[in-house]
C-alpha cells in the first residue's frame, strides 16, 4: 500500500523518493525549507551530502556527479538562484542532466521585503537559461513534480528545477 504523503511527512517521502532513483550527492547551501532533505542526507551513509559556500558551485558538483556516473540534486533557496545564472550554461553547453529543488521566498504570505525581486524572477530566470520549471504547491504536488523531474533529468537528459512553493514548505515569521 503506498504511503499517504501530509504536510507533515512529505519531506521524508521527497529523501526516499530521491534515493530511490539513485541520487547519492546533496548539494546544498543551508536552508530552512530543505532541513529534512540535508538532515537525512546527513545522516545517510550511502550518500554524500556536500555543503557549498555558494549555489553556483552545485552546479559545478551535479554536471561533475553525472561524469562520474551518479546522479546529484542541488537544494538551494529561490535568492540563490540569481548566483547560478552563468553556471547553468555549463549544463546546456555541456548537455548534463540537472537536477534542482528551490525553496521559495518572496511570493506567497512572504513577510521580508527583501526576498521578494529575486523570488519573483526566479522561474523566468531559469527558463531563460533553459531550465525546465515544475511548480509544488502541496505535499502530493512535490512528489509528482519531483517524480516527473527524475524522469525528465536522468532519462532525457533535461535540465530541471522544482520550485517548492510557499504555500507549500510556509512563509517565514519575522
Amino acid at each position: 500500500m503506498a504511503e499517504t504523503v501530509t504536510r507533515d511527512n512529505w519531506p521524508d517521502a521527497l529523501y526516499r523518493l530521491l534515493r530511490e532513483n539513485g541520487v547519492t550527492q546533496f548539494a546544498y547551501v543551508p536552508d530552512a525549507g530543505h532541513k529534512v532533505l540535508i538532515d537525512r542526507s546527513l545522516a545517510d551513509p550511502d550518500v554524500h551530502a556536500v555543503p557549498l559556500t555558494t549555489e553556483e558551485e552545485g552546479v559545478a558538483l551535479v554536471a561533475g556527479a553525472d561524469l562520474g556516473g551518479q546522479r546529484a540534486v542541488l537544494l538551494m533557496q529561490s535568492s540563490g538562484v540569481g548566483n547560478c545564472i552563468n553556471m547553468l550554461s555549463l549544463t546546456q553547453g555541456g548537455r548534463f542532466p540537472f537536477l534542482t529543488l528551490v525553496s521559495m521566498r518572496g511570493e506567497y504570505g512572504e513577510g521580508n521585503p527583501w526576498q521578494f525581486a529575486m523570488g519573483q524572477a526566479v522561474e523566468p530566470v531559469l527558463k531563460a537559461m533553459g531550465v525546465i520549471v515544475l511548480r509544488a504547491e502541496t505535499p502530493d504536488d512535490a512528489i509528482e513534480a519531483v517524480t516527473a523531474a527524475i524522469t525528465m533529468a536522468f532519462q532525457a537528459g533535461q535540465q530541471v528545477a522544482v520550485l517548492l512553493t510557499q504555500r507549500l514548505i510556509g512563509a517565514k515569521k519575522f
